[in-house]
């Protein structure tokens, strides 16, 4: 059996696929930040939960039940800052570049991190199945 057959392996890899074909799409937004007429591309948002949950199968969520006024309430509870309706606006260049250098830096970053925690959480999920077989690190 190897790491390809568990299903949160699969999320993972899946994940890091994502992310790495979402640096290429921004890294072509960067380089082409000069070229007249070119709109920066970003991919499509994938719920990975969804993903897991499919891959995993059905689970049933756990959540720590508030018993005092002061306790922090559960992730269903509490509004997600990013879902807010924005207003996206876009600088234009006289030369039709929809390119902003700092919106697509920002991005490269955000992938950069995202891709080193799916790695660390594979790593640290094969050290507790190597763990578990009694084999050390």
């Amino acid at each position: 059996m190897t790491t390809q057959n568990i299903g949160l392996f699969k999320a993972l890899s899946a994940k890091m696929g994502y992310l790495d074909q979402r640096q290429r799409v921004v890294s072509q937004n960067i380089a082409n930040a000069d070229t007249p007429g070119y709109q920066a591309r970003d991919l499509t948002k994938v719920d990975f939960g969804r993903v897991l949950q499919k891959t995993v199968g059905d689970t049933t969520t756990v959540r720590p039940e508030a018993t005092h006024k002061d306790h922090m309430p559960h992730a269903g509870r509490v509004e997600d800052p990013k879902n807010r309706e924005q207003k996206i606006t876009y600088e234009v260049a006289p030369a039709g570049n929809a390119v902003i250098m700092e919106e697509q830096l920002l991005k490269a970053n955000e992938t950069m991190m995202d891709y080193n925690l799916m790695t660390t959480l594979y790593q640290k999920n094969v050290g507790m199945i190597r763990t578990a077989l009694g084999r050390s690190q």
